[in-house]
């Protein structure tokens, strides 16, 4: 059974996909990053530097489960052809982690995008031209502002992804933050992308978030005034990242984070 936190009604799952190198040197990626600040990321998060000393990333997505509903934050690498498929370890293991949580692809009723990077959208849609949506029964949700500026942020998904949702009648598009059927919440998370998303699940003094790339690395956690060099809006990404990391109000708050060695941390 793959890792998973429990609160209140909710079972979060962590569904592995894949584990890898990052394209590009950690120091590019966060270049205003001290010494110390790197060090006390290490010690924060040791399986985020391989053998060789490169930045190596998990790429996970997370399930949501409460009575007889199943959301899906994010969609993995996918297959062997997906797009993300030039960088990423594709195949995906993302098939077999949801079956050993039990979850058939007919089961998720919801699949939230976070944002439309190749390495959140890879289980999305399957089948090469003839695309098909991988859940057939999901609602697929994504921001009307990350669908806006889809040419600048992944323009081949317009056509990978977009086109056979639309066609399917399957995609769902969402204007700022949203309360779901199931009590999980949508909430707007700019900056990384124009339109990027997390997910919100709680009980009365515990909440999770599914923060998608509001944060890919231990250092933004320890210091979530960093840059992110792959951000496309600086400041709004820090804005989003210390509004969601400051949302201590109704008690804990764990992180379910894409990239991060371990998939839950609490704050």
């Amino acid at each position: 059974m793959p890792p998973s936190l429990q609160v209140g009604p909710y079972t979060v799952v962590a569904l592995a996909d894949g584990e890898g190198p990052f394209f590009s040197p950690r120091s590019e990626a966060f270049p205003g990053a001290t010494a110390e600040q790197w060090a006390a990321a290490d010690r924060f998060d040791p399986g985020a530097l391989d053998a060789e000393g490169r930045w190596r990333l998990q790429f996970r997505a997370f399930a949501i489960r409460s009575e007889q509903r199943v959301t899906l934050v994010d969609a993995g690498i996918g297959p062997a052809g997906s797009p993300a498929a030039s960088w990423a370890p594709v195949p995906g293991a993302l098939p077999a982690s949801l079956a050993a949580a039990g979850i058939e692809p007919s089961d998720v009723d919801t699949v939230v995008l976070t944002h439309l990077h190749t390495d959140h959208v890879g289980w999305a849609v399957v089948g090469g031209a003839q695309g098909r949506p991988f859940f057939p029964n999901a609602a697929y949700l994504l921001q009307q502002a990350e669908l806006d500026a889809i040419e600048v942020v992944n323009p081949q998904l317009r056509s990978a992804v977009i086109a056979p949702l639309r066609e399917c009648g399957q995609l769902r598009l969402l204007d700022g933050d949203t309360p779901l059927s199931g009590g999980e919440r949508v909430v707007s998370t700019p900056g990384h992308t124009p339109g990027h998303q997390s997910v919100l699940v709680g009980s009365a003094h515990e909440t999770v978030a599914v923060t998608g790339d509001l944060l890919v690395h231990a250092i933004q956690l320890l210091h979530p005034e960093l840059a992110y060099a792959h951000e496309m809006d600086l400041a709004r990404a820090r804005s989003s990242r210390e509004q969601v990391l400051g949302s201590r109000d109704a008690g804990t708050l764990h992180l379910a984070t894409p990239h991060l060695t371990e998939p839950f941390v609490t704050r």
